[in-house]
């Protein structure tokens, strides 16, 4: 069994990620940034039987990830696998030029916000173990420019260089760190016209989780295949 903290995991392809990963047997603690919607989610699987526990995050506040950290020591329990899911979509995010705050609040949430958890979860990481960053094709440098959402794309082309600096840093940990695409998914963020389910979008950072193997790091994997920076 192992111990899992999934950021974001309140709704869409974080709970399915929760969910699944509870169904086999592992320990998973949810985060989000709403109390009350956190609750709804862990009192639905525990409803379900699951091993599902919540703590409270906005990672978008150092504060908020200070204090979860705190909260986290006193549960004297260590991680295998950390998934920084959490992030945010502007639907008024259109233009790059234009708009200087969504632009700050987008990187600040999706990629400076992940690397705090990281940091302020290291400690908690057991050796070996894993951290999973729920990255974006919008971020792929290599990827043509699609004209879509072009904060939240710089905030995961930001985050997908934060996960191989964190992969050479922490590789004497022995802690593997890896970004994951799940593709264009059917949630509030993706919308009802995208082409995944949220299971299939669930598929591959629940496969990172539990079944990748611990060599793999420094990667950007989409369907369990590495793919293009």
């Amino acid at each position: 069994m192992k111990t899992i903290l999934i950021t974001g995991s309140n709704k869409g392809i974080g709970f399915k990620i929760a969910r699944q990963l509870a169904k086999s047997g592992h320990h998973v603690i949810l985060s989000a940034r709403n109390e009350t919607r956190l609750k709804q989610a862990v009192d639905k699987l525990k409803s379900e039987q699951l091993d599902v526990e919540d703590l409270l995050m906005d990672i978008s506040d150092e504060k908020s990830i200070s204090h979860a950290a705190i909260e986290f020591a006193k549960r004297k329990i260590k991680l295998d696998v950390l998934i920084n899911n959490a992030a945010v979509l502007f639907r008024n995010d259109v233009s790059i030029i234009r708009e200087n705050e969504l632009l700050l609040q987008t990187v600040t949430t999706n990629s400076i916000g992940s690397l705090l958890v990281c940091k302020a979860f290291l400690p908690f990481m057991k050796n070996p173990s894993l951290i999973i960053n729920i990255s974006s094709g919008g971020g792929s440098m290599t990827d043509p420019v699609g004209g879509w959402s072009p904060a939240y794309c710089v905030s995961k082309t930001l985050l997908n260089s934060i996960t191989r600096q964190l992969a050479y840093e922490l590789l004497s940990k022995n802690i593997s760190v890896n970004a994951v695409c799940p593709g264009w998914v059917r949630t509030d963020m993706g919308g009802g016209g995208a082409t995944r389910s949220v299971e299939k979008g669930a598929e591959t950072p629940v496969w990172m989780a539990v079944e990748a193997p611990q060599g793999i790091t420094g990667r950007f994997i989409r369907d369990k295949e590495e793919i293009s920076w």
